[in-house]
């Protein structure tokens, strides 16, 4: 199996979709490669386009902020990534062969990486790693079993719905972090 750092040389010229087409480059994500807490959005927007790391506009100045505020970690603690390595046109919605073919790059990083806990922003990603149909309105609320290695996955919103969303859906966001890290405190100290 490739390495991570062999994997995003790969993606890096990848023209599976076409969405390589309109990229600056490939936002293949980034953090700790053994974090115990692996965060998956939806797709890179312009200044993630821009500066090929995933976050870091105000959907990721938020999601910084609870991460420390909500589970005690810091960005370089957790691994992020997205569904998609390519910036979608005008930041619209990903399409499903373009999710297809990012799939595989998402199933090898998380079987790298290895984490315990999933915790997935959105639609997007939640419904594609649980395999469902279901909004995230839904599903979040919740921790689900997933995964071959045991791993829980806790669905919350997408930052970016937050900030629009307001102070209902950031108190959500705030109490699926925080089950988040309730989970990663059981699985350290065991049953």
């Amino acid at each position: 199996m490739p390495t991570l750092a062999e994997l995003a040389v790969e993606a890096s010229t990848c023209t599976r979709c076409p969405l390589s087409a309109g990229r600056t480059q490939v936002v293949w994500g980034e953090g700790d490669p053994h974090a115990r807490l692996m965060v998956v959005g939806e797709g890179p927007g312009r200044e993630e386009d821009l500066q090929g790391r995933p976050f870091v506009g105000r959907s990721g100045q938020l999601l910084d902020r609870l991460l420390a505020e909500e589970a005690g970690l810091r960005r370089e603690q957790v691994y992020i990534a997205n569904v998609v390595k390519c910036r979608p046109p005008g930041n619209r919605d990903p399409l499903p062969a373009e999710i297809a073919a990012c799939r595989p790059y998402l199933e090898t990083q998380v079987e790298l990486i290895g984490p315990e806990v999933v915790l997935t922003l959105g639609n997007f990603s939640t419904r594609l790693l649980l395999d469902t149909t279901e909004g995230i309105t839904a599903l979040r609320g919740r921790a689900y079993p997933w995964g071959p290695a045991g791993a829980v996955l806790v669905p919350t919103f997408h930052p970016a719905a937050a900030l629009r969303g307001g102070g209902e859906v950031q108190a959500r966001m705030r109490a699926d972090f925080v089950r988040a890290k309730q989970i990663l405190a059981g699985a350290a100290t065991g049953p």
